[in-house]
């Protein structure tokens, strides 16, 4: 399959999640590159959200952004939730690999593309009063990400209704753990080469 048609079938998926995800794992449609792709195009689509939406709905600077501080806020919460959710989902007889996540992972964020573009436009032409416009598709664009993120796990994992609603909260309690222990394990090695590098010195100023 070509890449043309690997992303034409990324708007299938988008449209009809149920029989897109089936395909996805059973029928070995899905591809790592086209999820990726989806991950660049919705960080690059943000990153133009940031600099270039229209005033009346942009409360940044366009003049302090750092383009590429905002990868982080994109790429890393997407391997954080990629990681806790495979992590979870092995304790809980989950059937989806890690490559089969992260497709549906990635496939789930095409709406915020197809949301954010013309967003961006319309956010330059709005008044201040059609603004609820605005924020109305980015809400639609948001629960559509949800929604086939929903059918994603549910579908790659096998799971009930009622068991992926549960591992999907429980995958942002593992995130935020793992945001707490990396920030803990960061703190403490800070302190650790602060008592190193004070010790040094006082070493140093005693000879």
């Amino acid at each position: 399959m070509s890449l043309i048609k690997e992303i034409k079938y990324s708007l299938h998926v988008a449209v009809r999640p149920f029989d897109g995800y089936w395909d996805l794992k059973y029928e070995n449609k899905g591809r790592l590159r086209v999820a990726l792709l989806v991950l660049l195009g919705v960080t690059v689509t943000m990153i133009l959200k940031r600099q270039y939406a229209g005033y009346i709905v942009n409360d940044n600077d366009p003049l302090s952004l750092n383009s590429i501080n905002e990868f982080k806020y994109i790429i890393l919460p997407f391997l954080l939730w990629c990681i806790s959710n495979w992590s979870l989902t092995t304790l809980m007889d989950g059937e989806g690999k890690f490559r089969d996540i992260l497709i549906a992972t990635g496939y789930a964020m095409l709406p915020l593309i197809l949301i954010n573009i013309p967003n961006i436009l319309l956010s330059n032409v709005i008044t201040l009063r059609e603004s609820s416009f605005y924020y109305l598709f980015d809400s639609i664009g948001v629960i559509w990400f949800v929604w086939l993120l929903f059918v994603g796990t549910k579908t790659v994992h096998q799971y009930s209704v009622i068991k992926t609603i549960s591992t999907m909260l429980l995958t942002l309690v593992v995130m935020g753990i793992v945001i707490f222990l990396g920030l803990l394990f960061f703190s403490l090695i800070q302190q650790i080469i602060s008592f190193v590098y004070t010790l040094y010195q006082e070493i140093t100023l005693r000879k």
